[in-house]
């Protein structure tokens, strides 16, 4: 039942077919079997887990499961499905409510490792792109899950969905680009011999990939003959469309009836086939038919448009399926030359920020070398300080006087000398120092005839 509702929804992205069930039936009517579980769609939605779980606790409430049944793709695109939450159980309210909680966890995670690995300062934040990434729920009700967080996620995965198609065509257009630019410059690098034989070369792998078996066109009867046959393993002469439309009326993301002539013209294991140009190719496919049998343009598939598009001229049309080797390049020589311009610009850029990068480097190491060269300073003076530190009480002991063997100090005959010659008095200084003048003659002494 999960795919009931979510294929609904979805089904802009997922095929118009489903895997086929292994049967043995009559060829005018499909038997009853039970039906193998279907696979999980991958959207490619960054919150396609968020979705999915939402629509599987939904789906296991009886009365919500009944207006899925009855619902069709206006009342999901309109939000008039989302007012019967109000209904549904209390147990499956309290899971909604657990898993916008931990959506919102998820993506609060998500913004904040963004933001930590850029530089904020340098770069300007833009809000509006980081509020688009809350545009599935209702941000301002961060606990419960209520009938706006469902109608949100309903429109939110619609749009995002609508636009599937032509984002994945302008990926592959940019894609085949870069691919043209790299062979021009390959080629550009080599001398004039090495590039006319690696020219040769290429050339010889194209016509390789062109030769290839008859694809029909995808959704007239030969082709659907051919999947008739070689999938269902039925007889091709009984072929019959509404027990077609039976086996395959589910739709599946690898659609069987495309499977069958992509696997003509591509080989995963074959230089010459692009994986890339094969998923394009299949989406080409799956425009045509949704063109030529969607008749309503609901993105969805009757058994009565199936039908009536087997009654128009150009299901019985035996004409060739044109490959993207048949068709006009998805992109002309103006928009390379803007996208190689556009591949400079940024080339320049990361050279610019390169040199910023090795000129920072430099700084650093720079800086590196002077605190080194400072440390080793600072790790020298320390030295010199034990040094001294350890030089000062040797020194000390060294002046310190002798002490006797009761521990009395005893000093030298010299020191007593110096002592003694300390405590003389002036008067005895005086009389010690010698008289260098010279002898006055006596005087009044008594003259003799």
């Amino acid at each position: 039942m999960t795919g009931t509702w979510l294929l609904l929804l979805l089904s802009v992205c997922a095929g118009v077919w489903s895997v086929p069930i292994d049967r043995n039936p009559s060829p005018t009517e499909a038997p009853h079997e039970e039906e193998k579980p279907e696979e999980n769609v991958d959207t490619g939605l960054y919150y396609d887990r968020y979705l999915r779980e939402v629509i599987e606790v939904l789906e296991t409430d009886p009365h919500f499961r009944e207006k899925l049944q009855t619902a069709n793709t206006e009342d999901i695109k309109n939000g008039r499905l989302s007012k019967e939450l109000d209904l549904v159980g209390h147990h499956v309210r309290t899971r909604l409510d657990e898993l916008k909680r931990q959506e919102m966890s998820r993506l609060r995670m998500l913004l904040k490792a963004k933001l930590d690995s850029t530089n904020t300062q340098s770069l300007q934040i833009d809000h509006a792109s980081m509020l688009k990434q809350f545009e599935h729920l209702d941000p301002h009700n961060q606990n419960t899950f209520e009938a706006k967080d469902l109608e949100l996620l309903i429109s939110t995965a619609t749009k995002d969905l609508e636009n599937y198609d032509a984002e994945r065509h302008e990926e592959f257009k940019r894609y085949e680009m870069l691919k043209e630019h790299e062979r021009r410059e390959y080629l550009r690098g080599l001398d004039q011999e090495k590039r006319e034989a690696e020219e040769k070369r290429m050339e010889e792998l194209k016509d390789k990939h062109r030769h290839h078996p008859k694809v029909n066109v995808p959704g007239s009867v030969a082709q659907l003959r051919e999947v008739w046959q070689e999938t269902d393993g039925l007889d091709p002469h009984e072929f019959n469309p509404k027990t077609f439309f039976k086996l395959h009326g589910k739709r599946d993301p690898r659609p069987a009836p495309f499977r069958t002539p992509l696997e003509k013209v591509y080989n995963s294991k074959n230089e010459e086939d692009d994986m890339m140009e094969m998923e394009e190719e299949r989406l080409r496919m799956r425009e045509h038919v949704m063109k030529n049998v969607d008749a309503n343009k609901d993105r969805l598939v009757t058994m009565e448009e199936f039908l009536k598009s087997t009654q128009k001229r150009e299901f019985n049309n035996p004409r060739e399926w044109e490959t993207l080797d048949d068709t006009k390049p998805v992109y002309t020589e103006a928009e390379l030359q803007r996208f190689e311009a556009e591949l400079k610009d940024k080339e320049e850029e990361l050279k610019r920020r390169a040199e910023t990068l090795r000129q920072e480097q430099d700084l650093l190491h720079e800086r590196g070398k002077a605190l080194d060269a400072q440390r080793k300073e600072y790790q020298q003076a320390v030295l010199e300080m034990s040094q001294r530190q350890n030089e000062q009480p040797a020194a000390a002991d060294a002046k310190q006087p002798p002490t006797g063997p009761h521990g009395e100090l005893q000093f030298h005959q010299e020191t007593n000398k110096l002592e003694d010659q300390e405590v003389k008095t002036p008067v005895e200084q005086e009389a010690d120092t010698p008289n260098n003048l010279p002898a006055e003659p006596p005087q009044n002494l008594p003259t003799h005839t």
